[in-house]
C-alpha cells in the first residue's frame, strides 16, 4: 500500500474506518476457501452488515486511536491506518459474534434498536452457525493481512485467549443467574467481579490495547502491569453500567433498565446483600427478580435507604484515585497516554 497519510480527525478517522469495513467485506465475500454461490454470498453480505455494523465501534476505533498514541503520532500512514483498522473491525466482528450468541441464549427481542438476528424472518437458529462463521471471519482476516507479521501468532494467540475467557465469563453469568435457580445467596462481589472482568473487561478494554501493543512491534509479555489496568477499568465501567441501569435517566442513556426485574448479579444488589440487615435481606429476596413494577419499586426503595447512591460514587472516586495512580507507575509516557485517553472517556459518564 501507497504510503499517503490519513488525517487524524475524528471524523475523518471513523469515515476512514467505514471504508476499511466495505473491503473488509469484499475480501471475505471472494473467499477462495468457499465456492459461494449468489445465494449464500447475499447471505453473508446481509448478515454482516446485519449484525457488524450498528454499534458505536468504540473498541475497534481504539485500536487505531491507541496505535496513534503509542507512536506518538496524529496522522497514520494508509498501510499503518489499514492494518491498525483491520484489527479494530476483528474486535468488532468478535463482539457481533459474541452479541448474535448471547441474544440467542437470553431470548433476547431487540438488539441495536432492531430485531436480534435469530429473530429475523428465515433466519432463526441458522443464526447460530453465522456466529460460527463471524469468529471464523476474524481469523480469515488475520491470515491474509498479518501472516508474514513477526506478531501473527501472538495476534492468534491474544484472540484465541480473550474468547476463551469472554466464553468462561458467560458461562459463570448465565449458571449463576440460571431462571428457575434463583439464590441470591450465590450473589457476592467476588462472583460479581469474576463475571464482569472476564465477560466484559478482556475484550472490552484489554484487546483493543494489546492489538495497538503488538502492531507497535511489543511484546505482549512485558505489558501484564496493563493489562491489570484494564481488567480494572473494565470492571469500574461495567459497575457503572450497574448504576446507571437503575439511576441513569432513560431519555439519556437510551435505554431503560432491567438489571432487577432480570435478576442480574448487579453491582447494586451484591453492596445490598452487603449491607442489609436480615429484615431488609427477606426485602430483597422476595421481590428481587421480579417483573412486577410493585416488587421492583420496593428494591429502589432499599436500595435509597441504605444509600447506595453515595456507595457507588465513593467507589467512583476511590478507583479513579487507583487506577490514576497505577497509570502513571508505568514506565512508558506513550502507554500512560494510552490508559488515560481510555479512562477519561469513561470517568463519570453518564450513560
Amino acid at each position: 500500500m501507497a504510503a499517503a497519510a490519513v488525517n487524524g480527525g475524528g471524523g475523518e478517522n471513523k469515515a476512514a474506518f467505514a471504508r476499511i469495513y466495505d473491503a473488509l467485506k469484499a475480501e471475505l465475500l471472494r473467499d477462495p476457501a468457499f465456492e459461494y454461490t449468489e445465494s449464500s454470498r447475499q447471505w453473508i453480505d446481509r448478515m454482516l452488515d446485519y449484525n457488524v455494523l450498528g454499534g458505536k465501534c468504540n473498541r475497534g476505533l481504539s485500536v487505531v486511536d491507541s496505535y496513534k498514541l503509542l507512536k506518538g503520532v496524529d496522522v497514520l500512514t494508509e498501510e499503518e491506518m489499514f492494518l491498525a483498522s483491520t484489527l479494530g473491525w476483528c474486535i468488532e466482528w468478535l463482539q457481533a459474534f459474541f452479541l448474535v450468541l448471547d441474544d440467542i441464549m437470553d431470548d433476547s427481542h431487540t438488539r441495536r434498536g432492531q430485531p436480534c438476528w435469530f429473530r429475523v424472518s428465515q433466519v432463526g437458529l441458522i443464526a447460530v452457525n453465522d456466529g460460527i462463521l463471524l469468529r471464523n471471519h476474524i481469523s480469515r482476516m488475520l491470515r491474509l493481512h498479518f501472516k508474514k507479521k513477526p506478531y501473527y501468532a501472538d495476534l492468534l494467540d491474544l484472540f484465541n485467549e480473550v474468547e476463551f475467557k469472554t466464553a468462561s465469563g458467560q458461562m459463570l453469568d448465565l449458571i449463576t443467574t440460571h431462571e428457575g435457580e434463583k439464590d441470591l445467596t450465590k450473589y457476592n462481589i467476588g462472583v460479581h467481579r469474576r463475571i464482569v472482568q472476564f465477560k466484559t473487561a478482556y475484550y472490552s478494554f484489554y484487546l483493543p490495547v494489546a492489538c495497538a501493543l503488538l502492531l507497535s512491534g511489543e511484546s505482549l509479555e512485558n505489558y501484564s502491569a496493563v493489562e491489570n489496568i484494564l481488567v480494572e477499568m473494565g470492571t469500574y465501567f461495567q459497575v457503572q453500567d450497574d448504576y446507571l441501569d437503575c439511576y441513569g435517566d432513560p431519555e439519556f442513556i437510551g435505554k431503560i433498565g432491567t438489571d432487577i426485574e432480570d435478576y442480574k448479579c448487579s453491582w447494586l444488589v451484591v453492596q445490598a446483600l452487603e449491607r442489609a440487615d436480615e429484615s431488609q435481606k427477606s426485602i430483597l429476596f422476595e421481590n428481587y427478580g421480579k417483573k412486577d413494577p410493585a416488587c421492583v419499586a420496593k428494591v429502589k426503595d432499599l436500595y435509597k435507604e441504605l444509600n447506595l447512591e453515595a456507595v457507588f460514587h465513593e467507589y467512583e472516586s476511590e478507583s479513579y484515585k487507583k487506577l490514576i495512580a497505577d497509570i502513571e507507575a508505568q514506565p512508558s509516557v506513550a502507554v500512560q497516554k494510552v490508559l488515560k485517553s481510555f479512562l477519561h472517556k469513561i470517568y463519570m459518564r453518564q450513560k
